[in-house]
């Protein structure tokens, strides 16, 4: 946490850094103060490019952080990204990205609204929607679709080719002699075009992001508005402890995952990121936590993120079905639909019987998905499609995890 006597603490946890620093012309905490006086409130920014269709808990820290701020009576000003996902941010790409259709990009922003709460009470979602004055949704095809050739040549007059290869992406590309297409540098030009129009106050985003909030601060004062505050929050570290949460690694939580598939996943996450993991995704005192054993640090996060998405109850009862997997009582565990076994006639090949249950499209998509380590038997990996069931009873009870969420349990 960054150390600021004046901030509240709400508003500094998990943040990794908030600039500029706390001695430039007006502080943060400045600001505030001079808003609270004629009762303006802040306007804080995320954009978010539905370039995918899934939020996974890397994503949720920054809408968590929204929401501390929606809660403490501020407006979140949330951009869907329906242009900009079109040229689609350069970042952490070593190559330029495939453009998504218009179709693509709409689809994929439902889906991400529906994940975020759209017509759920705020204490079941993750931003408030219902309070009023707490949530502007924006899309910035509104500006940005109708620009003109003179005014994207304004945008690009306030940045310089110097100043777009200092950005790390870019620069490892080009000394690497890595292609790069002149319409990604226009990328941080249009989401920072994005911060002028809302007249953000504060935008968040992962501290791989610093590069384009900068250029949002650059362009406002080129437009002689108030220059927005960035705010950085740390990436997430996947499931396998070493790389960031990320779902071409394989090692992510989705948010809507069923709670026994989430909290199994979180409760067997490495000692040293258990710590991450509650500060940025629990609303925990860190203080009263810090001399837990670590086997019970693992149990309690799990069991606290788990909640967080879908309440108390659900999540002990998750805790407790994965205590009896563990234990081996599979029979007393509950909430898993079943398939039976009954129409297969075995021996068979592993790959074929999943898509002879219609798990999977076709056996060659079957298998694919095999290689890949997208299925697990009670919680072990198989890697080898051909692997041959012999008979129903090898099956029977044993539970199968396609992809992210723990999807059946074999019965007769």
């Amino acid at each position: 946490m960054l150390q600021d006597q004046n901030l509240p603490s709400w508003l500094l946890r998990g943040v990794s850094e908030l600039f500029p620093l706390q001695n430039s012309d007006e502080s943060l905490f400045k600001k505030l103060e001079r808003y609270d006086g004629v009762g303006k409130k802040l306007r804080v920014k995320l954009g978010i490019d539905p370039t995918g269709s899934d939020i996974h808990l890397g994503h949720s820290i920054l809408f968590r952080k929204l929401r501390n701020f929606q809660d403490n009576g501020h407006t979140a000003v949330l951009i869907i990204g329906d242009f900009t996902a079109k040229i689609g941010d350069p970042t952490g790409k070593n190559k330029t990205r495939v453009q998504l259709t218009e179709d693509q990009v709409n689809l994929n922003a439902k889906t991400y609204l529906k994940q975020l709460g759209l017509g759920k009470p705020a204490s079941r979602s993750l931003l408030d929607f219902e309070t009023e004055g707490r949530l502007e949704i924006r899309h910035n095809s509104e500006w940005l679709k109708n620009l003109d050739l003179n005014s994207i040549i304004q945008l690009m007059s306030c940045s310089t080719v110097s100043q777009m290869l200092a950005k790390e992406d870019f620069c490892n590309r080009y000394n690497s002699q890595i292609p790069i297409s002149l319409h990604e540098f226009l990328y941080p030009l249009l989401q920072g075009y994005d911060s002028v129009q809302v007249k953000a106050d504060i935008e968040l985003g992962g501290t791989d992001q610093k590069f384009n909030i900068g250029i949002g601060r650059d362009l406002q004062r080129f437009f002689k508005k108030e220059t927005q505050f960035g705010m950085l929050l740390p990436i997430l570290t996947g499931l396998d402890g070493v790389k960031k949460m990320s779902k071409s690694e394989m090692n992510t939580v989705g948010i809507n995952e069923e709670p026994l598939s989430m909290y199994s996943k979180l409760e067997k996450l490495k000692d040293s990121v258990v710590p991450s993991y509650i500060e940025l995704l629990t609303d925990c005192n860190l203080f009263s936590i810090k001399d837990k054993d670590p086997r019970d640090m693992q149990r309690f996060m799990a069991l606290e993120v788990t909640s967080l998405f879908h309440g108390r109850e659900a999540a002990l009862e998750a805790q407790s079905n994965c205590e009896k997997l563990f234990l081996g009582e599979k029979e007393e565990v509950t909430e898993i639909p079943v398939i039976s076994l009954n129409h297969a006639k075995f021996p068979l090949k592993f790959f074929y019987l999943l898509s002879f249950l219609k798990l999977y499209n076709s056996s060659s998509e079957s298998r694919r998905s095999i290689k890949g380590g997208g299925v697990k038997l009670d919680s072990e990996k198989i890697l080898d499609p051909d692997i041959v069931i012999n008979s129903k009873d090898e099956l029977v009870g044993k539970i199968l995890q396609i992809g992210k969420k723990i999807t059946k349990r074999f019965e007769t």
